[in-house]
């Protein structure tokens, strides 16, 4: 090789270089605009929804789920009956949070719709119905998703979504259930908010349930089973990285939120949340 070869030569490799280089940070960039943090305000269910909400903002999340009546708390009850949309817009804009979700397992969507298409529009999560046998899973699953109509027909109103959990000992909880959904629902308001934590207990894969659910994954818990604060990200033994990476996979467009069941005083909760969220970010 003579002198003008090698120098072409090396000039190749070291623009070859710094594109990979350049990929690798555009990969890595692409996965930190992704990847959204939202959290629950049932976490602080003992404070009032603007203290709820100041935490969450300070903690350094982007966006809010609020939370029905389960598990005692109060604040979209609140934000409905005091706060009204333009309240609850004022309040967000105020701490500097987006809506993302309300958690209507108690009342249901339909109860509080006017106001989340009103406040902006978001998801609404609730769960499904109750478990079948294996073999009537098709027919149930599709007699499930058809009696959904009028709450799609709602959120195509309102700007908003449907979100459909899986649960343990619930229509919606195997993988099997997971393929049987995506395969029958044809509403593009309709999809799933994924629970790690249910699936876990049953021994499911939690990254093949999210390969499955695919565009249709509007909701995904950070939430894994253990006891107390053993359920968040960074707290417990779970590793996300392989779940965070197979939402990447399916260019999931919505929120990560780190969730948890329990109470926990506010001044714990906001420490325990703040580590989970460092330890999401990491795994960028």
């Amino acid at each position: 090789m003579n002198r003008r070869e090698f120098l072409a030569g090396s000039a190749a490799a070291l623009a070859c270089s710094t594109l990979q280089s350049h990929a690798r940070a555009t990969d890595t960039l692409s996965h930190q605009v992704r990847r959204r943090y939202s959290t629950s305000s049932v976490h602080f269910k003992d404070l009032p929804i603007e203290q709820a909400c100041q935490r969450i903002a300070e903690l350094g999340f982007e966006a809010i789920d609020i939370w029905c009546a389960y598990d005692n708390c109060p604040h979209l009850d609140d934000a409905l009956n005091r706060l009204g949309p333009d309240g609850l817009k004022h309040l967000l804009n105020r701490a500097g949070l987006k809506l993302y979700a309300f958690s209507t397992y108690v009342g249901g969507y339909a109860k509080y719709a006017e106001l989340l298409g009103k406040a902006g529009g978001g998801v609404a999560v609730q769960g499904s119905a109750a478990p079948c046998a294996p073999e009537k899973l098709t027919a149930s699953m599709k007699d499930f998703l058809e009696g959904l109509k009028p709450l799609a027909e709602l959120a195509e109103k309102n700007n908003s979504y449907v979100a459909i959990e899986n649960h343990g000992q619930a229509l919606l909880d195997s993988i099997d259930s997971f393929k049987a959904f995506v395969d029958l629902n044809r509403s593009s308001r309709i999809g799933i908010a994924l629970a790690p934590y249910h699936l876990q207990a049953i021994g499911a894969s939690v990254e093949e349930a999210i390969r499955i659910s695919g565009s249709q994954l509007f909701f995904f818990y950070a939430w894994q089973k253990q006891d107390g604060l053993g359920q968040l990200p960074g707290h417990g033994p779970s590793d996300f990285g392989p779940w965070l990476q197979a939402l990447d996979k399916i260019n999931y467009r919505w929120y990560v939120n780190p969730f948890m069941h329990g109470h926990v005083e506010p001044d714990n909760m906001t420490a325990a949340l703040k580590k989970s969220l460092n330890y999401l970010r990491k795994l960028n």
